[in-house]
């Protein structure tokens, strides 16, 4: 079958109830199950080089076999949840903001300097963590099980000309933002937010739509964010999370032995994602520089002057946010 017809296939399903096209039960399951994945960014990015670990490891263990759809070729990043949460498709990733409408929470790691260090992000996003722990368990009742987390590392700010280093360099810009609580933090240091989804960021770079970008460091090389960008300012003011998932009902209709077996795959991955997270980002930025990038590390007194300005934000959200927020919140606040 072409790609062509499978993504009318897969288009013309969002009509069918939740569950629709999950046709296998415990019974059920053939010896050729294939787990499809679809994904925004190119096979080249670290996630898709991640998948490809996920797959190696299914396909040499197990009956499984894996088929990765990339670069948006069926759902958009926004389209994810719903899809794999009804069983458009079997698996998917995610950005963990396009969850934000239904579970707000997930905004956490959206807060401000709440996260300084990559250490304690990943404490939080740790399979024992007790943040990831209330948020799998939210993502669950919509229908999908979290896998594994990926990481696009801290967010940065992309400009031309110059550095964003003080917030005044940012007040009347106009600035791409991916969630509400990113916008609302762009206004609190007087610029103007604009949302773009990933797949889109490249674009209005180069159209001028915004004036300053905002990614996690990761988008840098697998979007070529160079040839748009000259500058790229190491705030670290947030993290960016994506999400690994599978439609629960047909996770259920696996057996007990390929659950196993997926969920190994998927400890795997996420364990050689996050050991070489570090020195990933790190070439990353040796990369930008080689592309005519300058690398802006803010001083103290930068980062000093950011956290001042942005830290009602944080006390706006949790006002609002609900209970999960809270409790959310709070486990953050506890790896001081």
């Amino acid at each position: 079958m072409k790609l062509d017809d499978f993504r009318g296939i897969v288009k013309s399903a969002r009509t069918l109830c939740a569950g629709a096209m999950i046709l296998c039960s415990a019974n059920a399951v053939s010896a050729d199950t294939t787990l499809r994945i679809t994904m925004q960014t190119p096979l080249k990015s670290n996630f898709g080089q991640n998948l490809l670990v996920f797959q190696k490891a299914l396909e040499a263990t197990s009956d499984i076999n894996v088929e990765i759809y990339d670069s948006a070729q069926l759902f958009r990043d926004k389209e994810v949840p719903e899809a794999i949460g009804r069983g458009a498709l079997e698996m998917g990733v995610a950005s963990l903001t396009t969850y934000g409408g239904e579970i707000p929470a997930v905004d956490v790691f959206y807060m401000p300097f709440l996260f300084p260090t990559q250490e304690k992000q990943a404490t939080a996003v740790g399979p024992n963590g007790e943040v990831r722990r209330l948020l799998d368990e939210a993502i669950l009742k919509t229908g999908s099980r979290v896998l594994w987390w990926q990481t696009n590392g801290p967010v940065v700010l992309l400009s031309n000309g110059a550095p964003i280093a003080q917030p005044g360099d940012i007040a009347g810009s106009k600035v791409r933002v991916f969630s509400k609580i990113l916008g609302k933090w762009i206004a609190q240091v007087g610029g103007v937010p604009t949302v773009i989804s990933g797949s889109e960021q490249f674009l209005a770079y180069q159209r001028g739509t915004v004036d300053v970008g905002m990614t996690g460091i990761g988008s840098i090389r697998s979007r070529s964010l160079w040839e748009v960008m000259d500058h790229v300012t190491l705030t670290n003011h947030a993290n960016v999370e994506f999400v690994v998932v599978i439609n629960e009902a047909f996770w259920q209709g696996l057996t007990d032995e390929q659950r196993s077996h997926v969920t190994s795959a998927a400890r795997v991955a996420e364990e050689e994602m996050r050991t070489s997270a570090s020195a990933l980002h790190s070439e990353i930025l040796a990369d930008a520089q080689t592309h005519g990038m300058t690398v802006y590390q803010p001083t103290k007194e930068d980062l000093a002057a950011w956290s001042e300005v942005s830290s009602p934000v944080i006390s706006d959200w949790a006002s609002g946010v609900g209970e999960l927020g809270k409790q959310v919140l709070e486990a953050a606040q506890a790896l001081n």
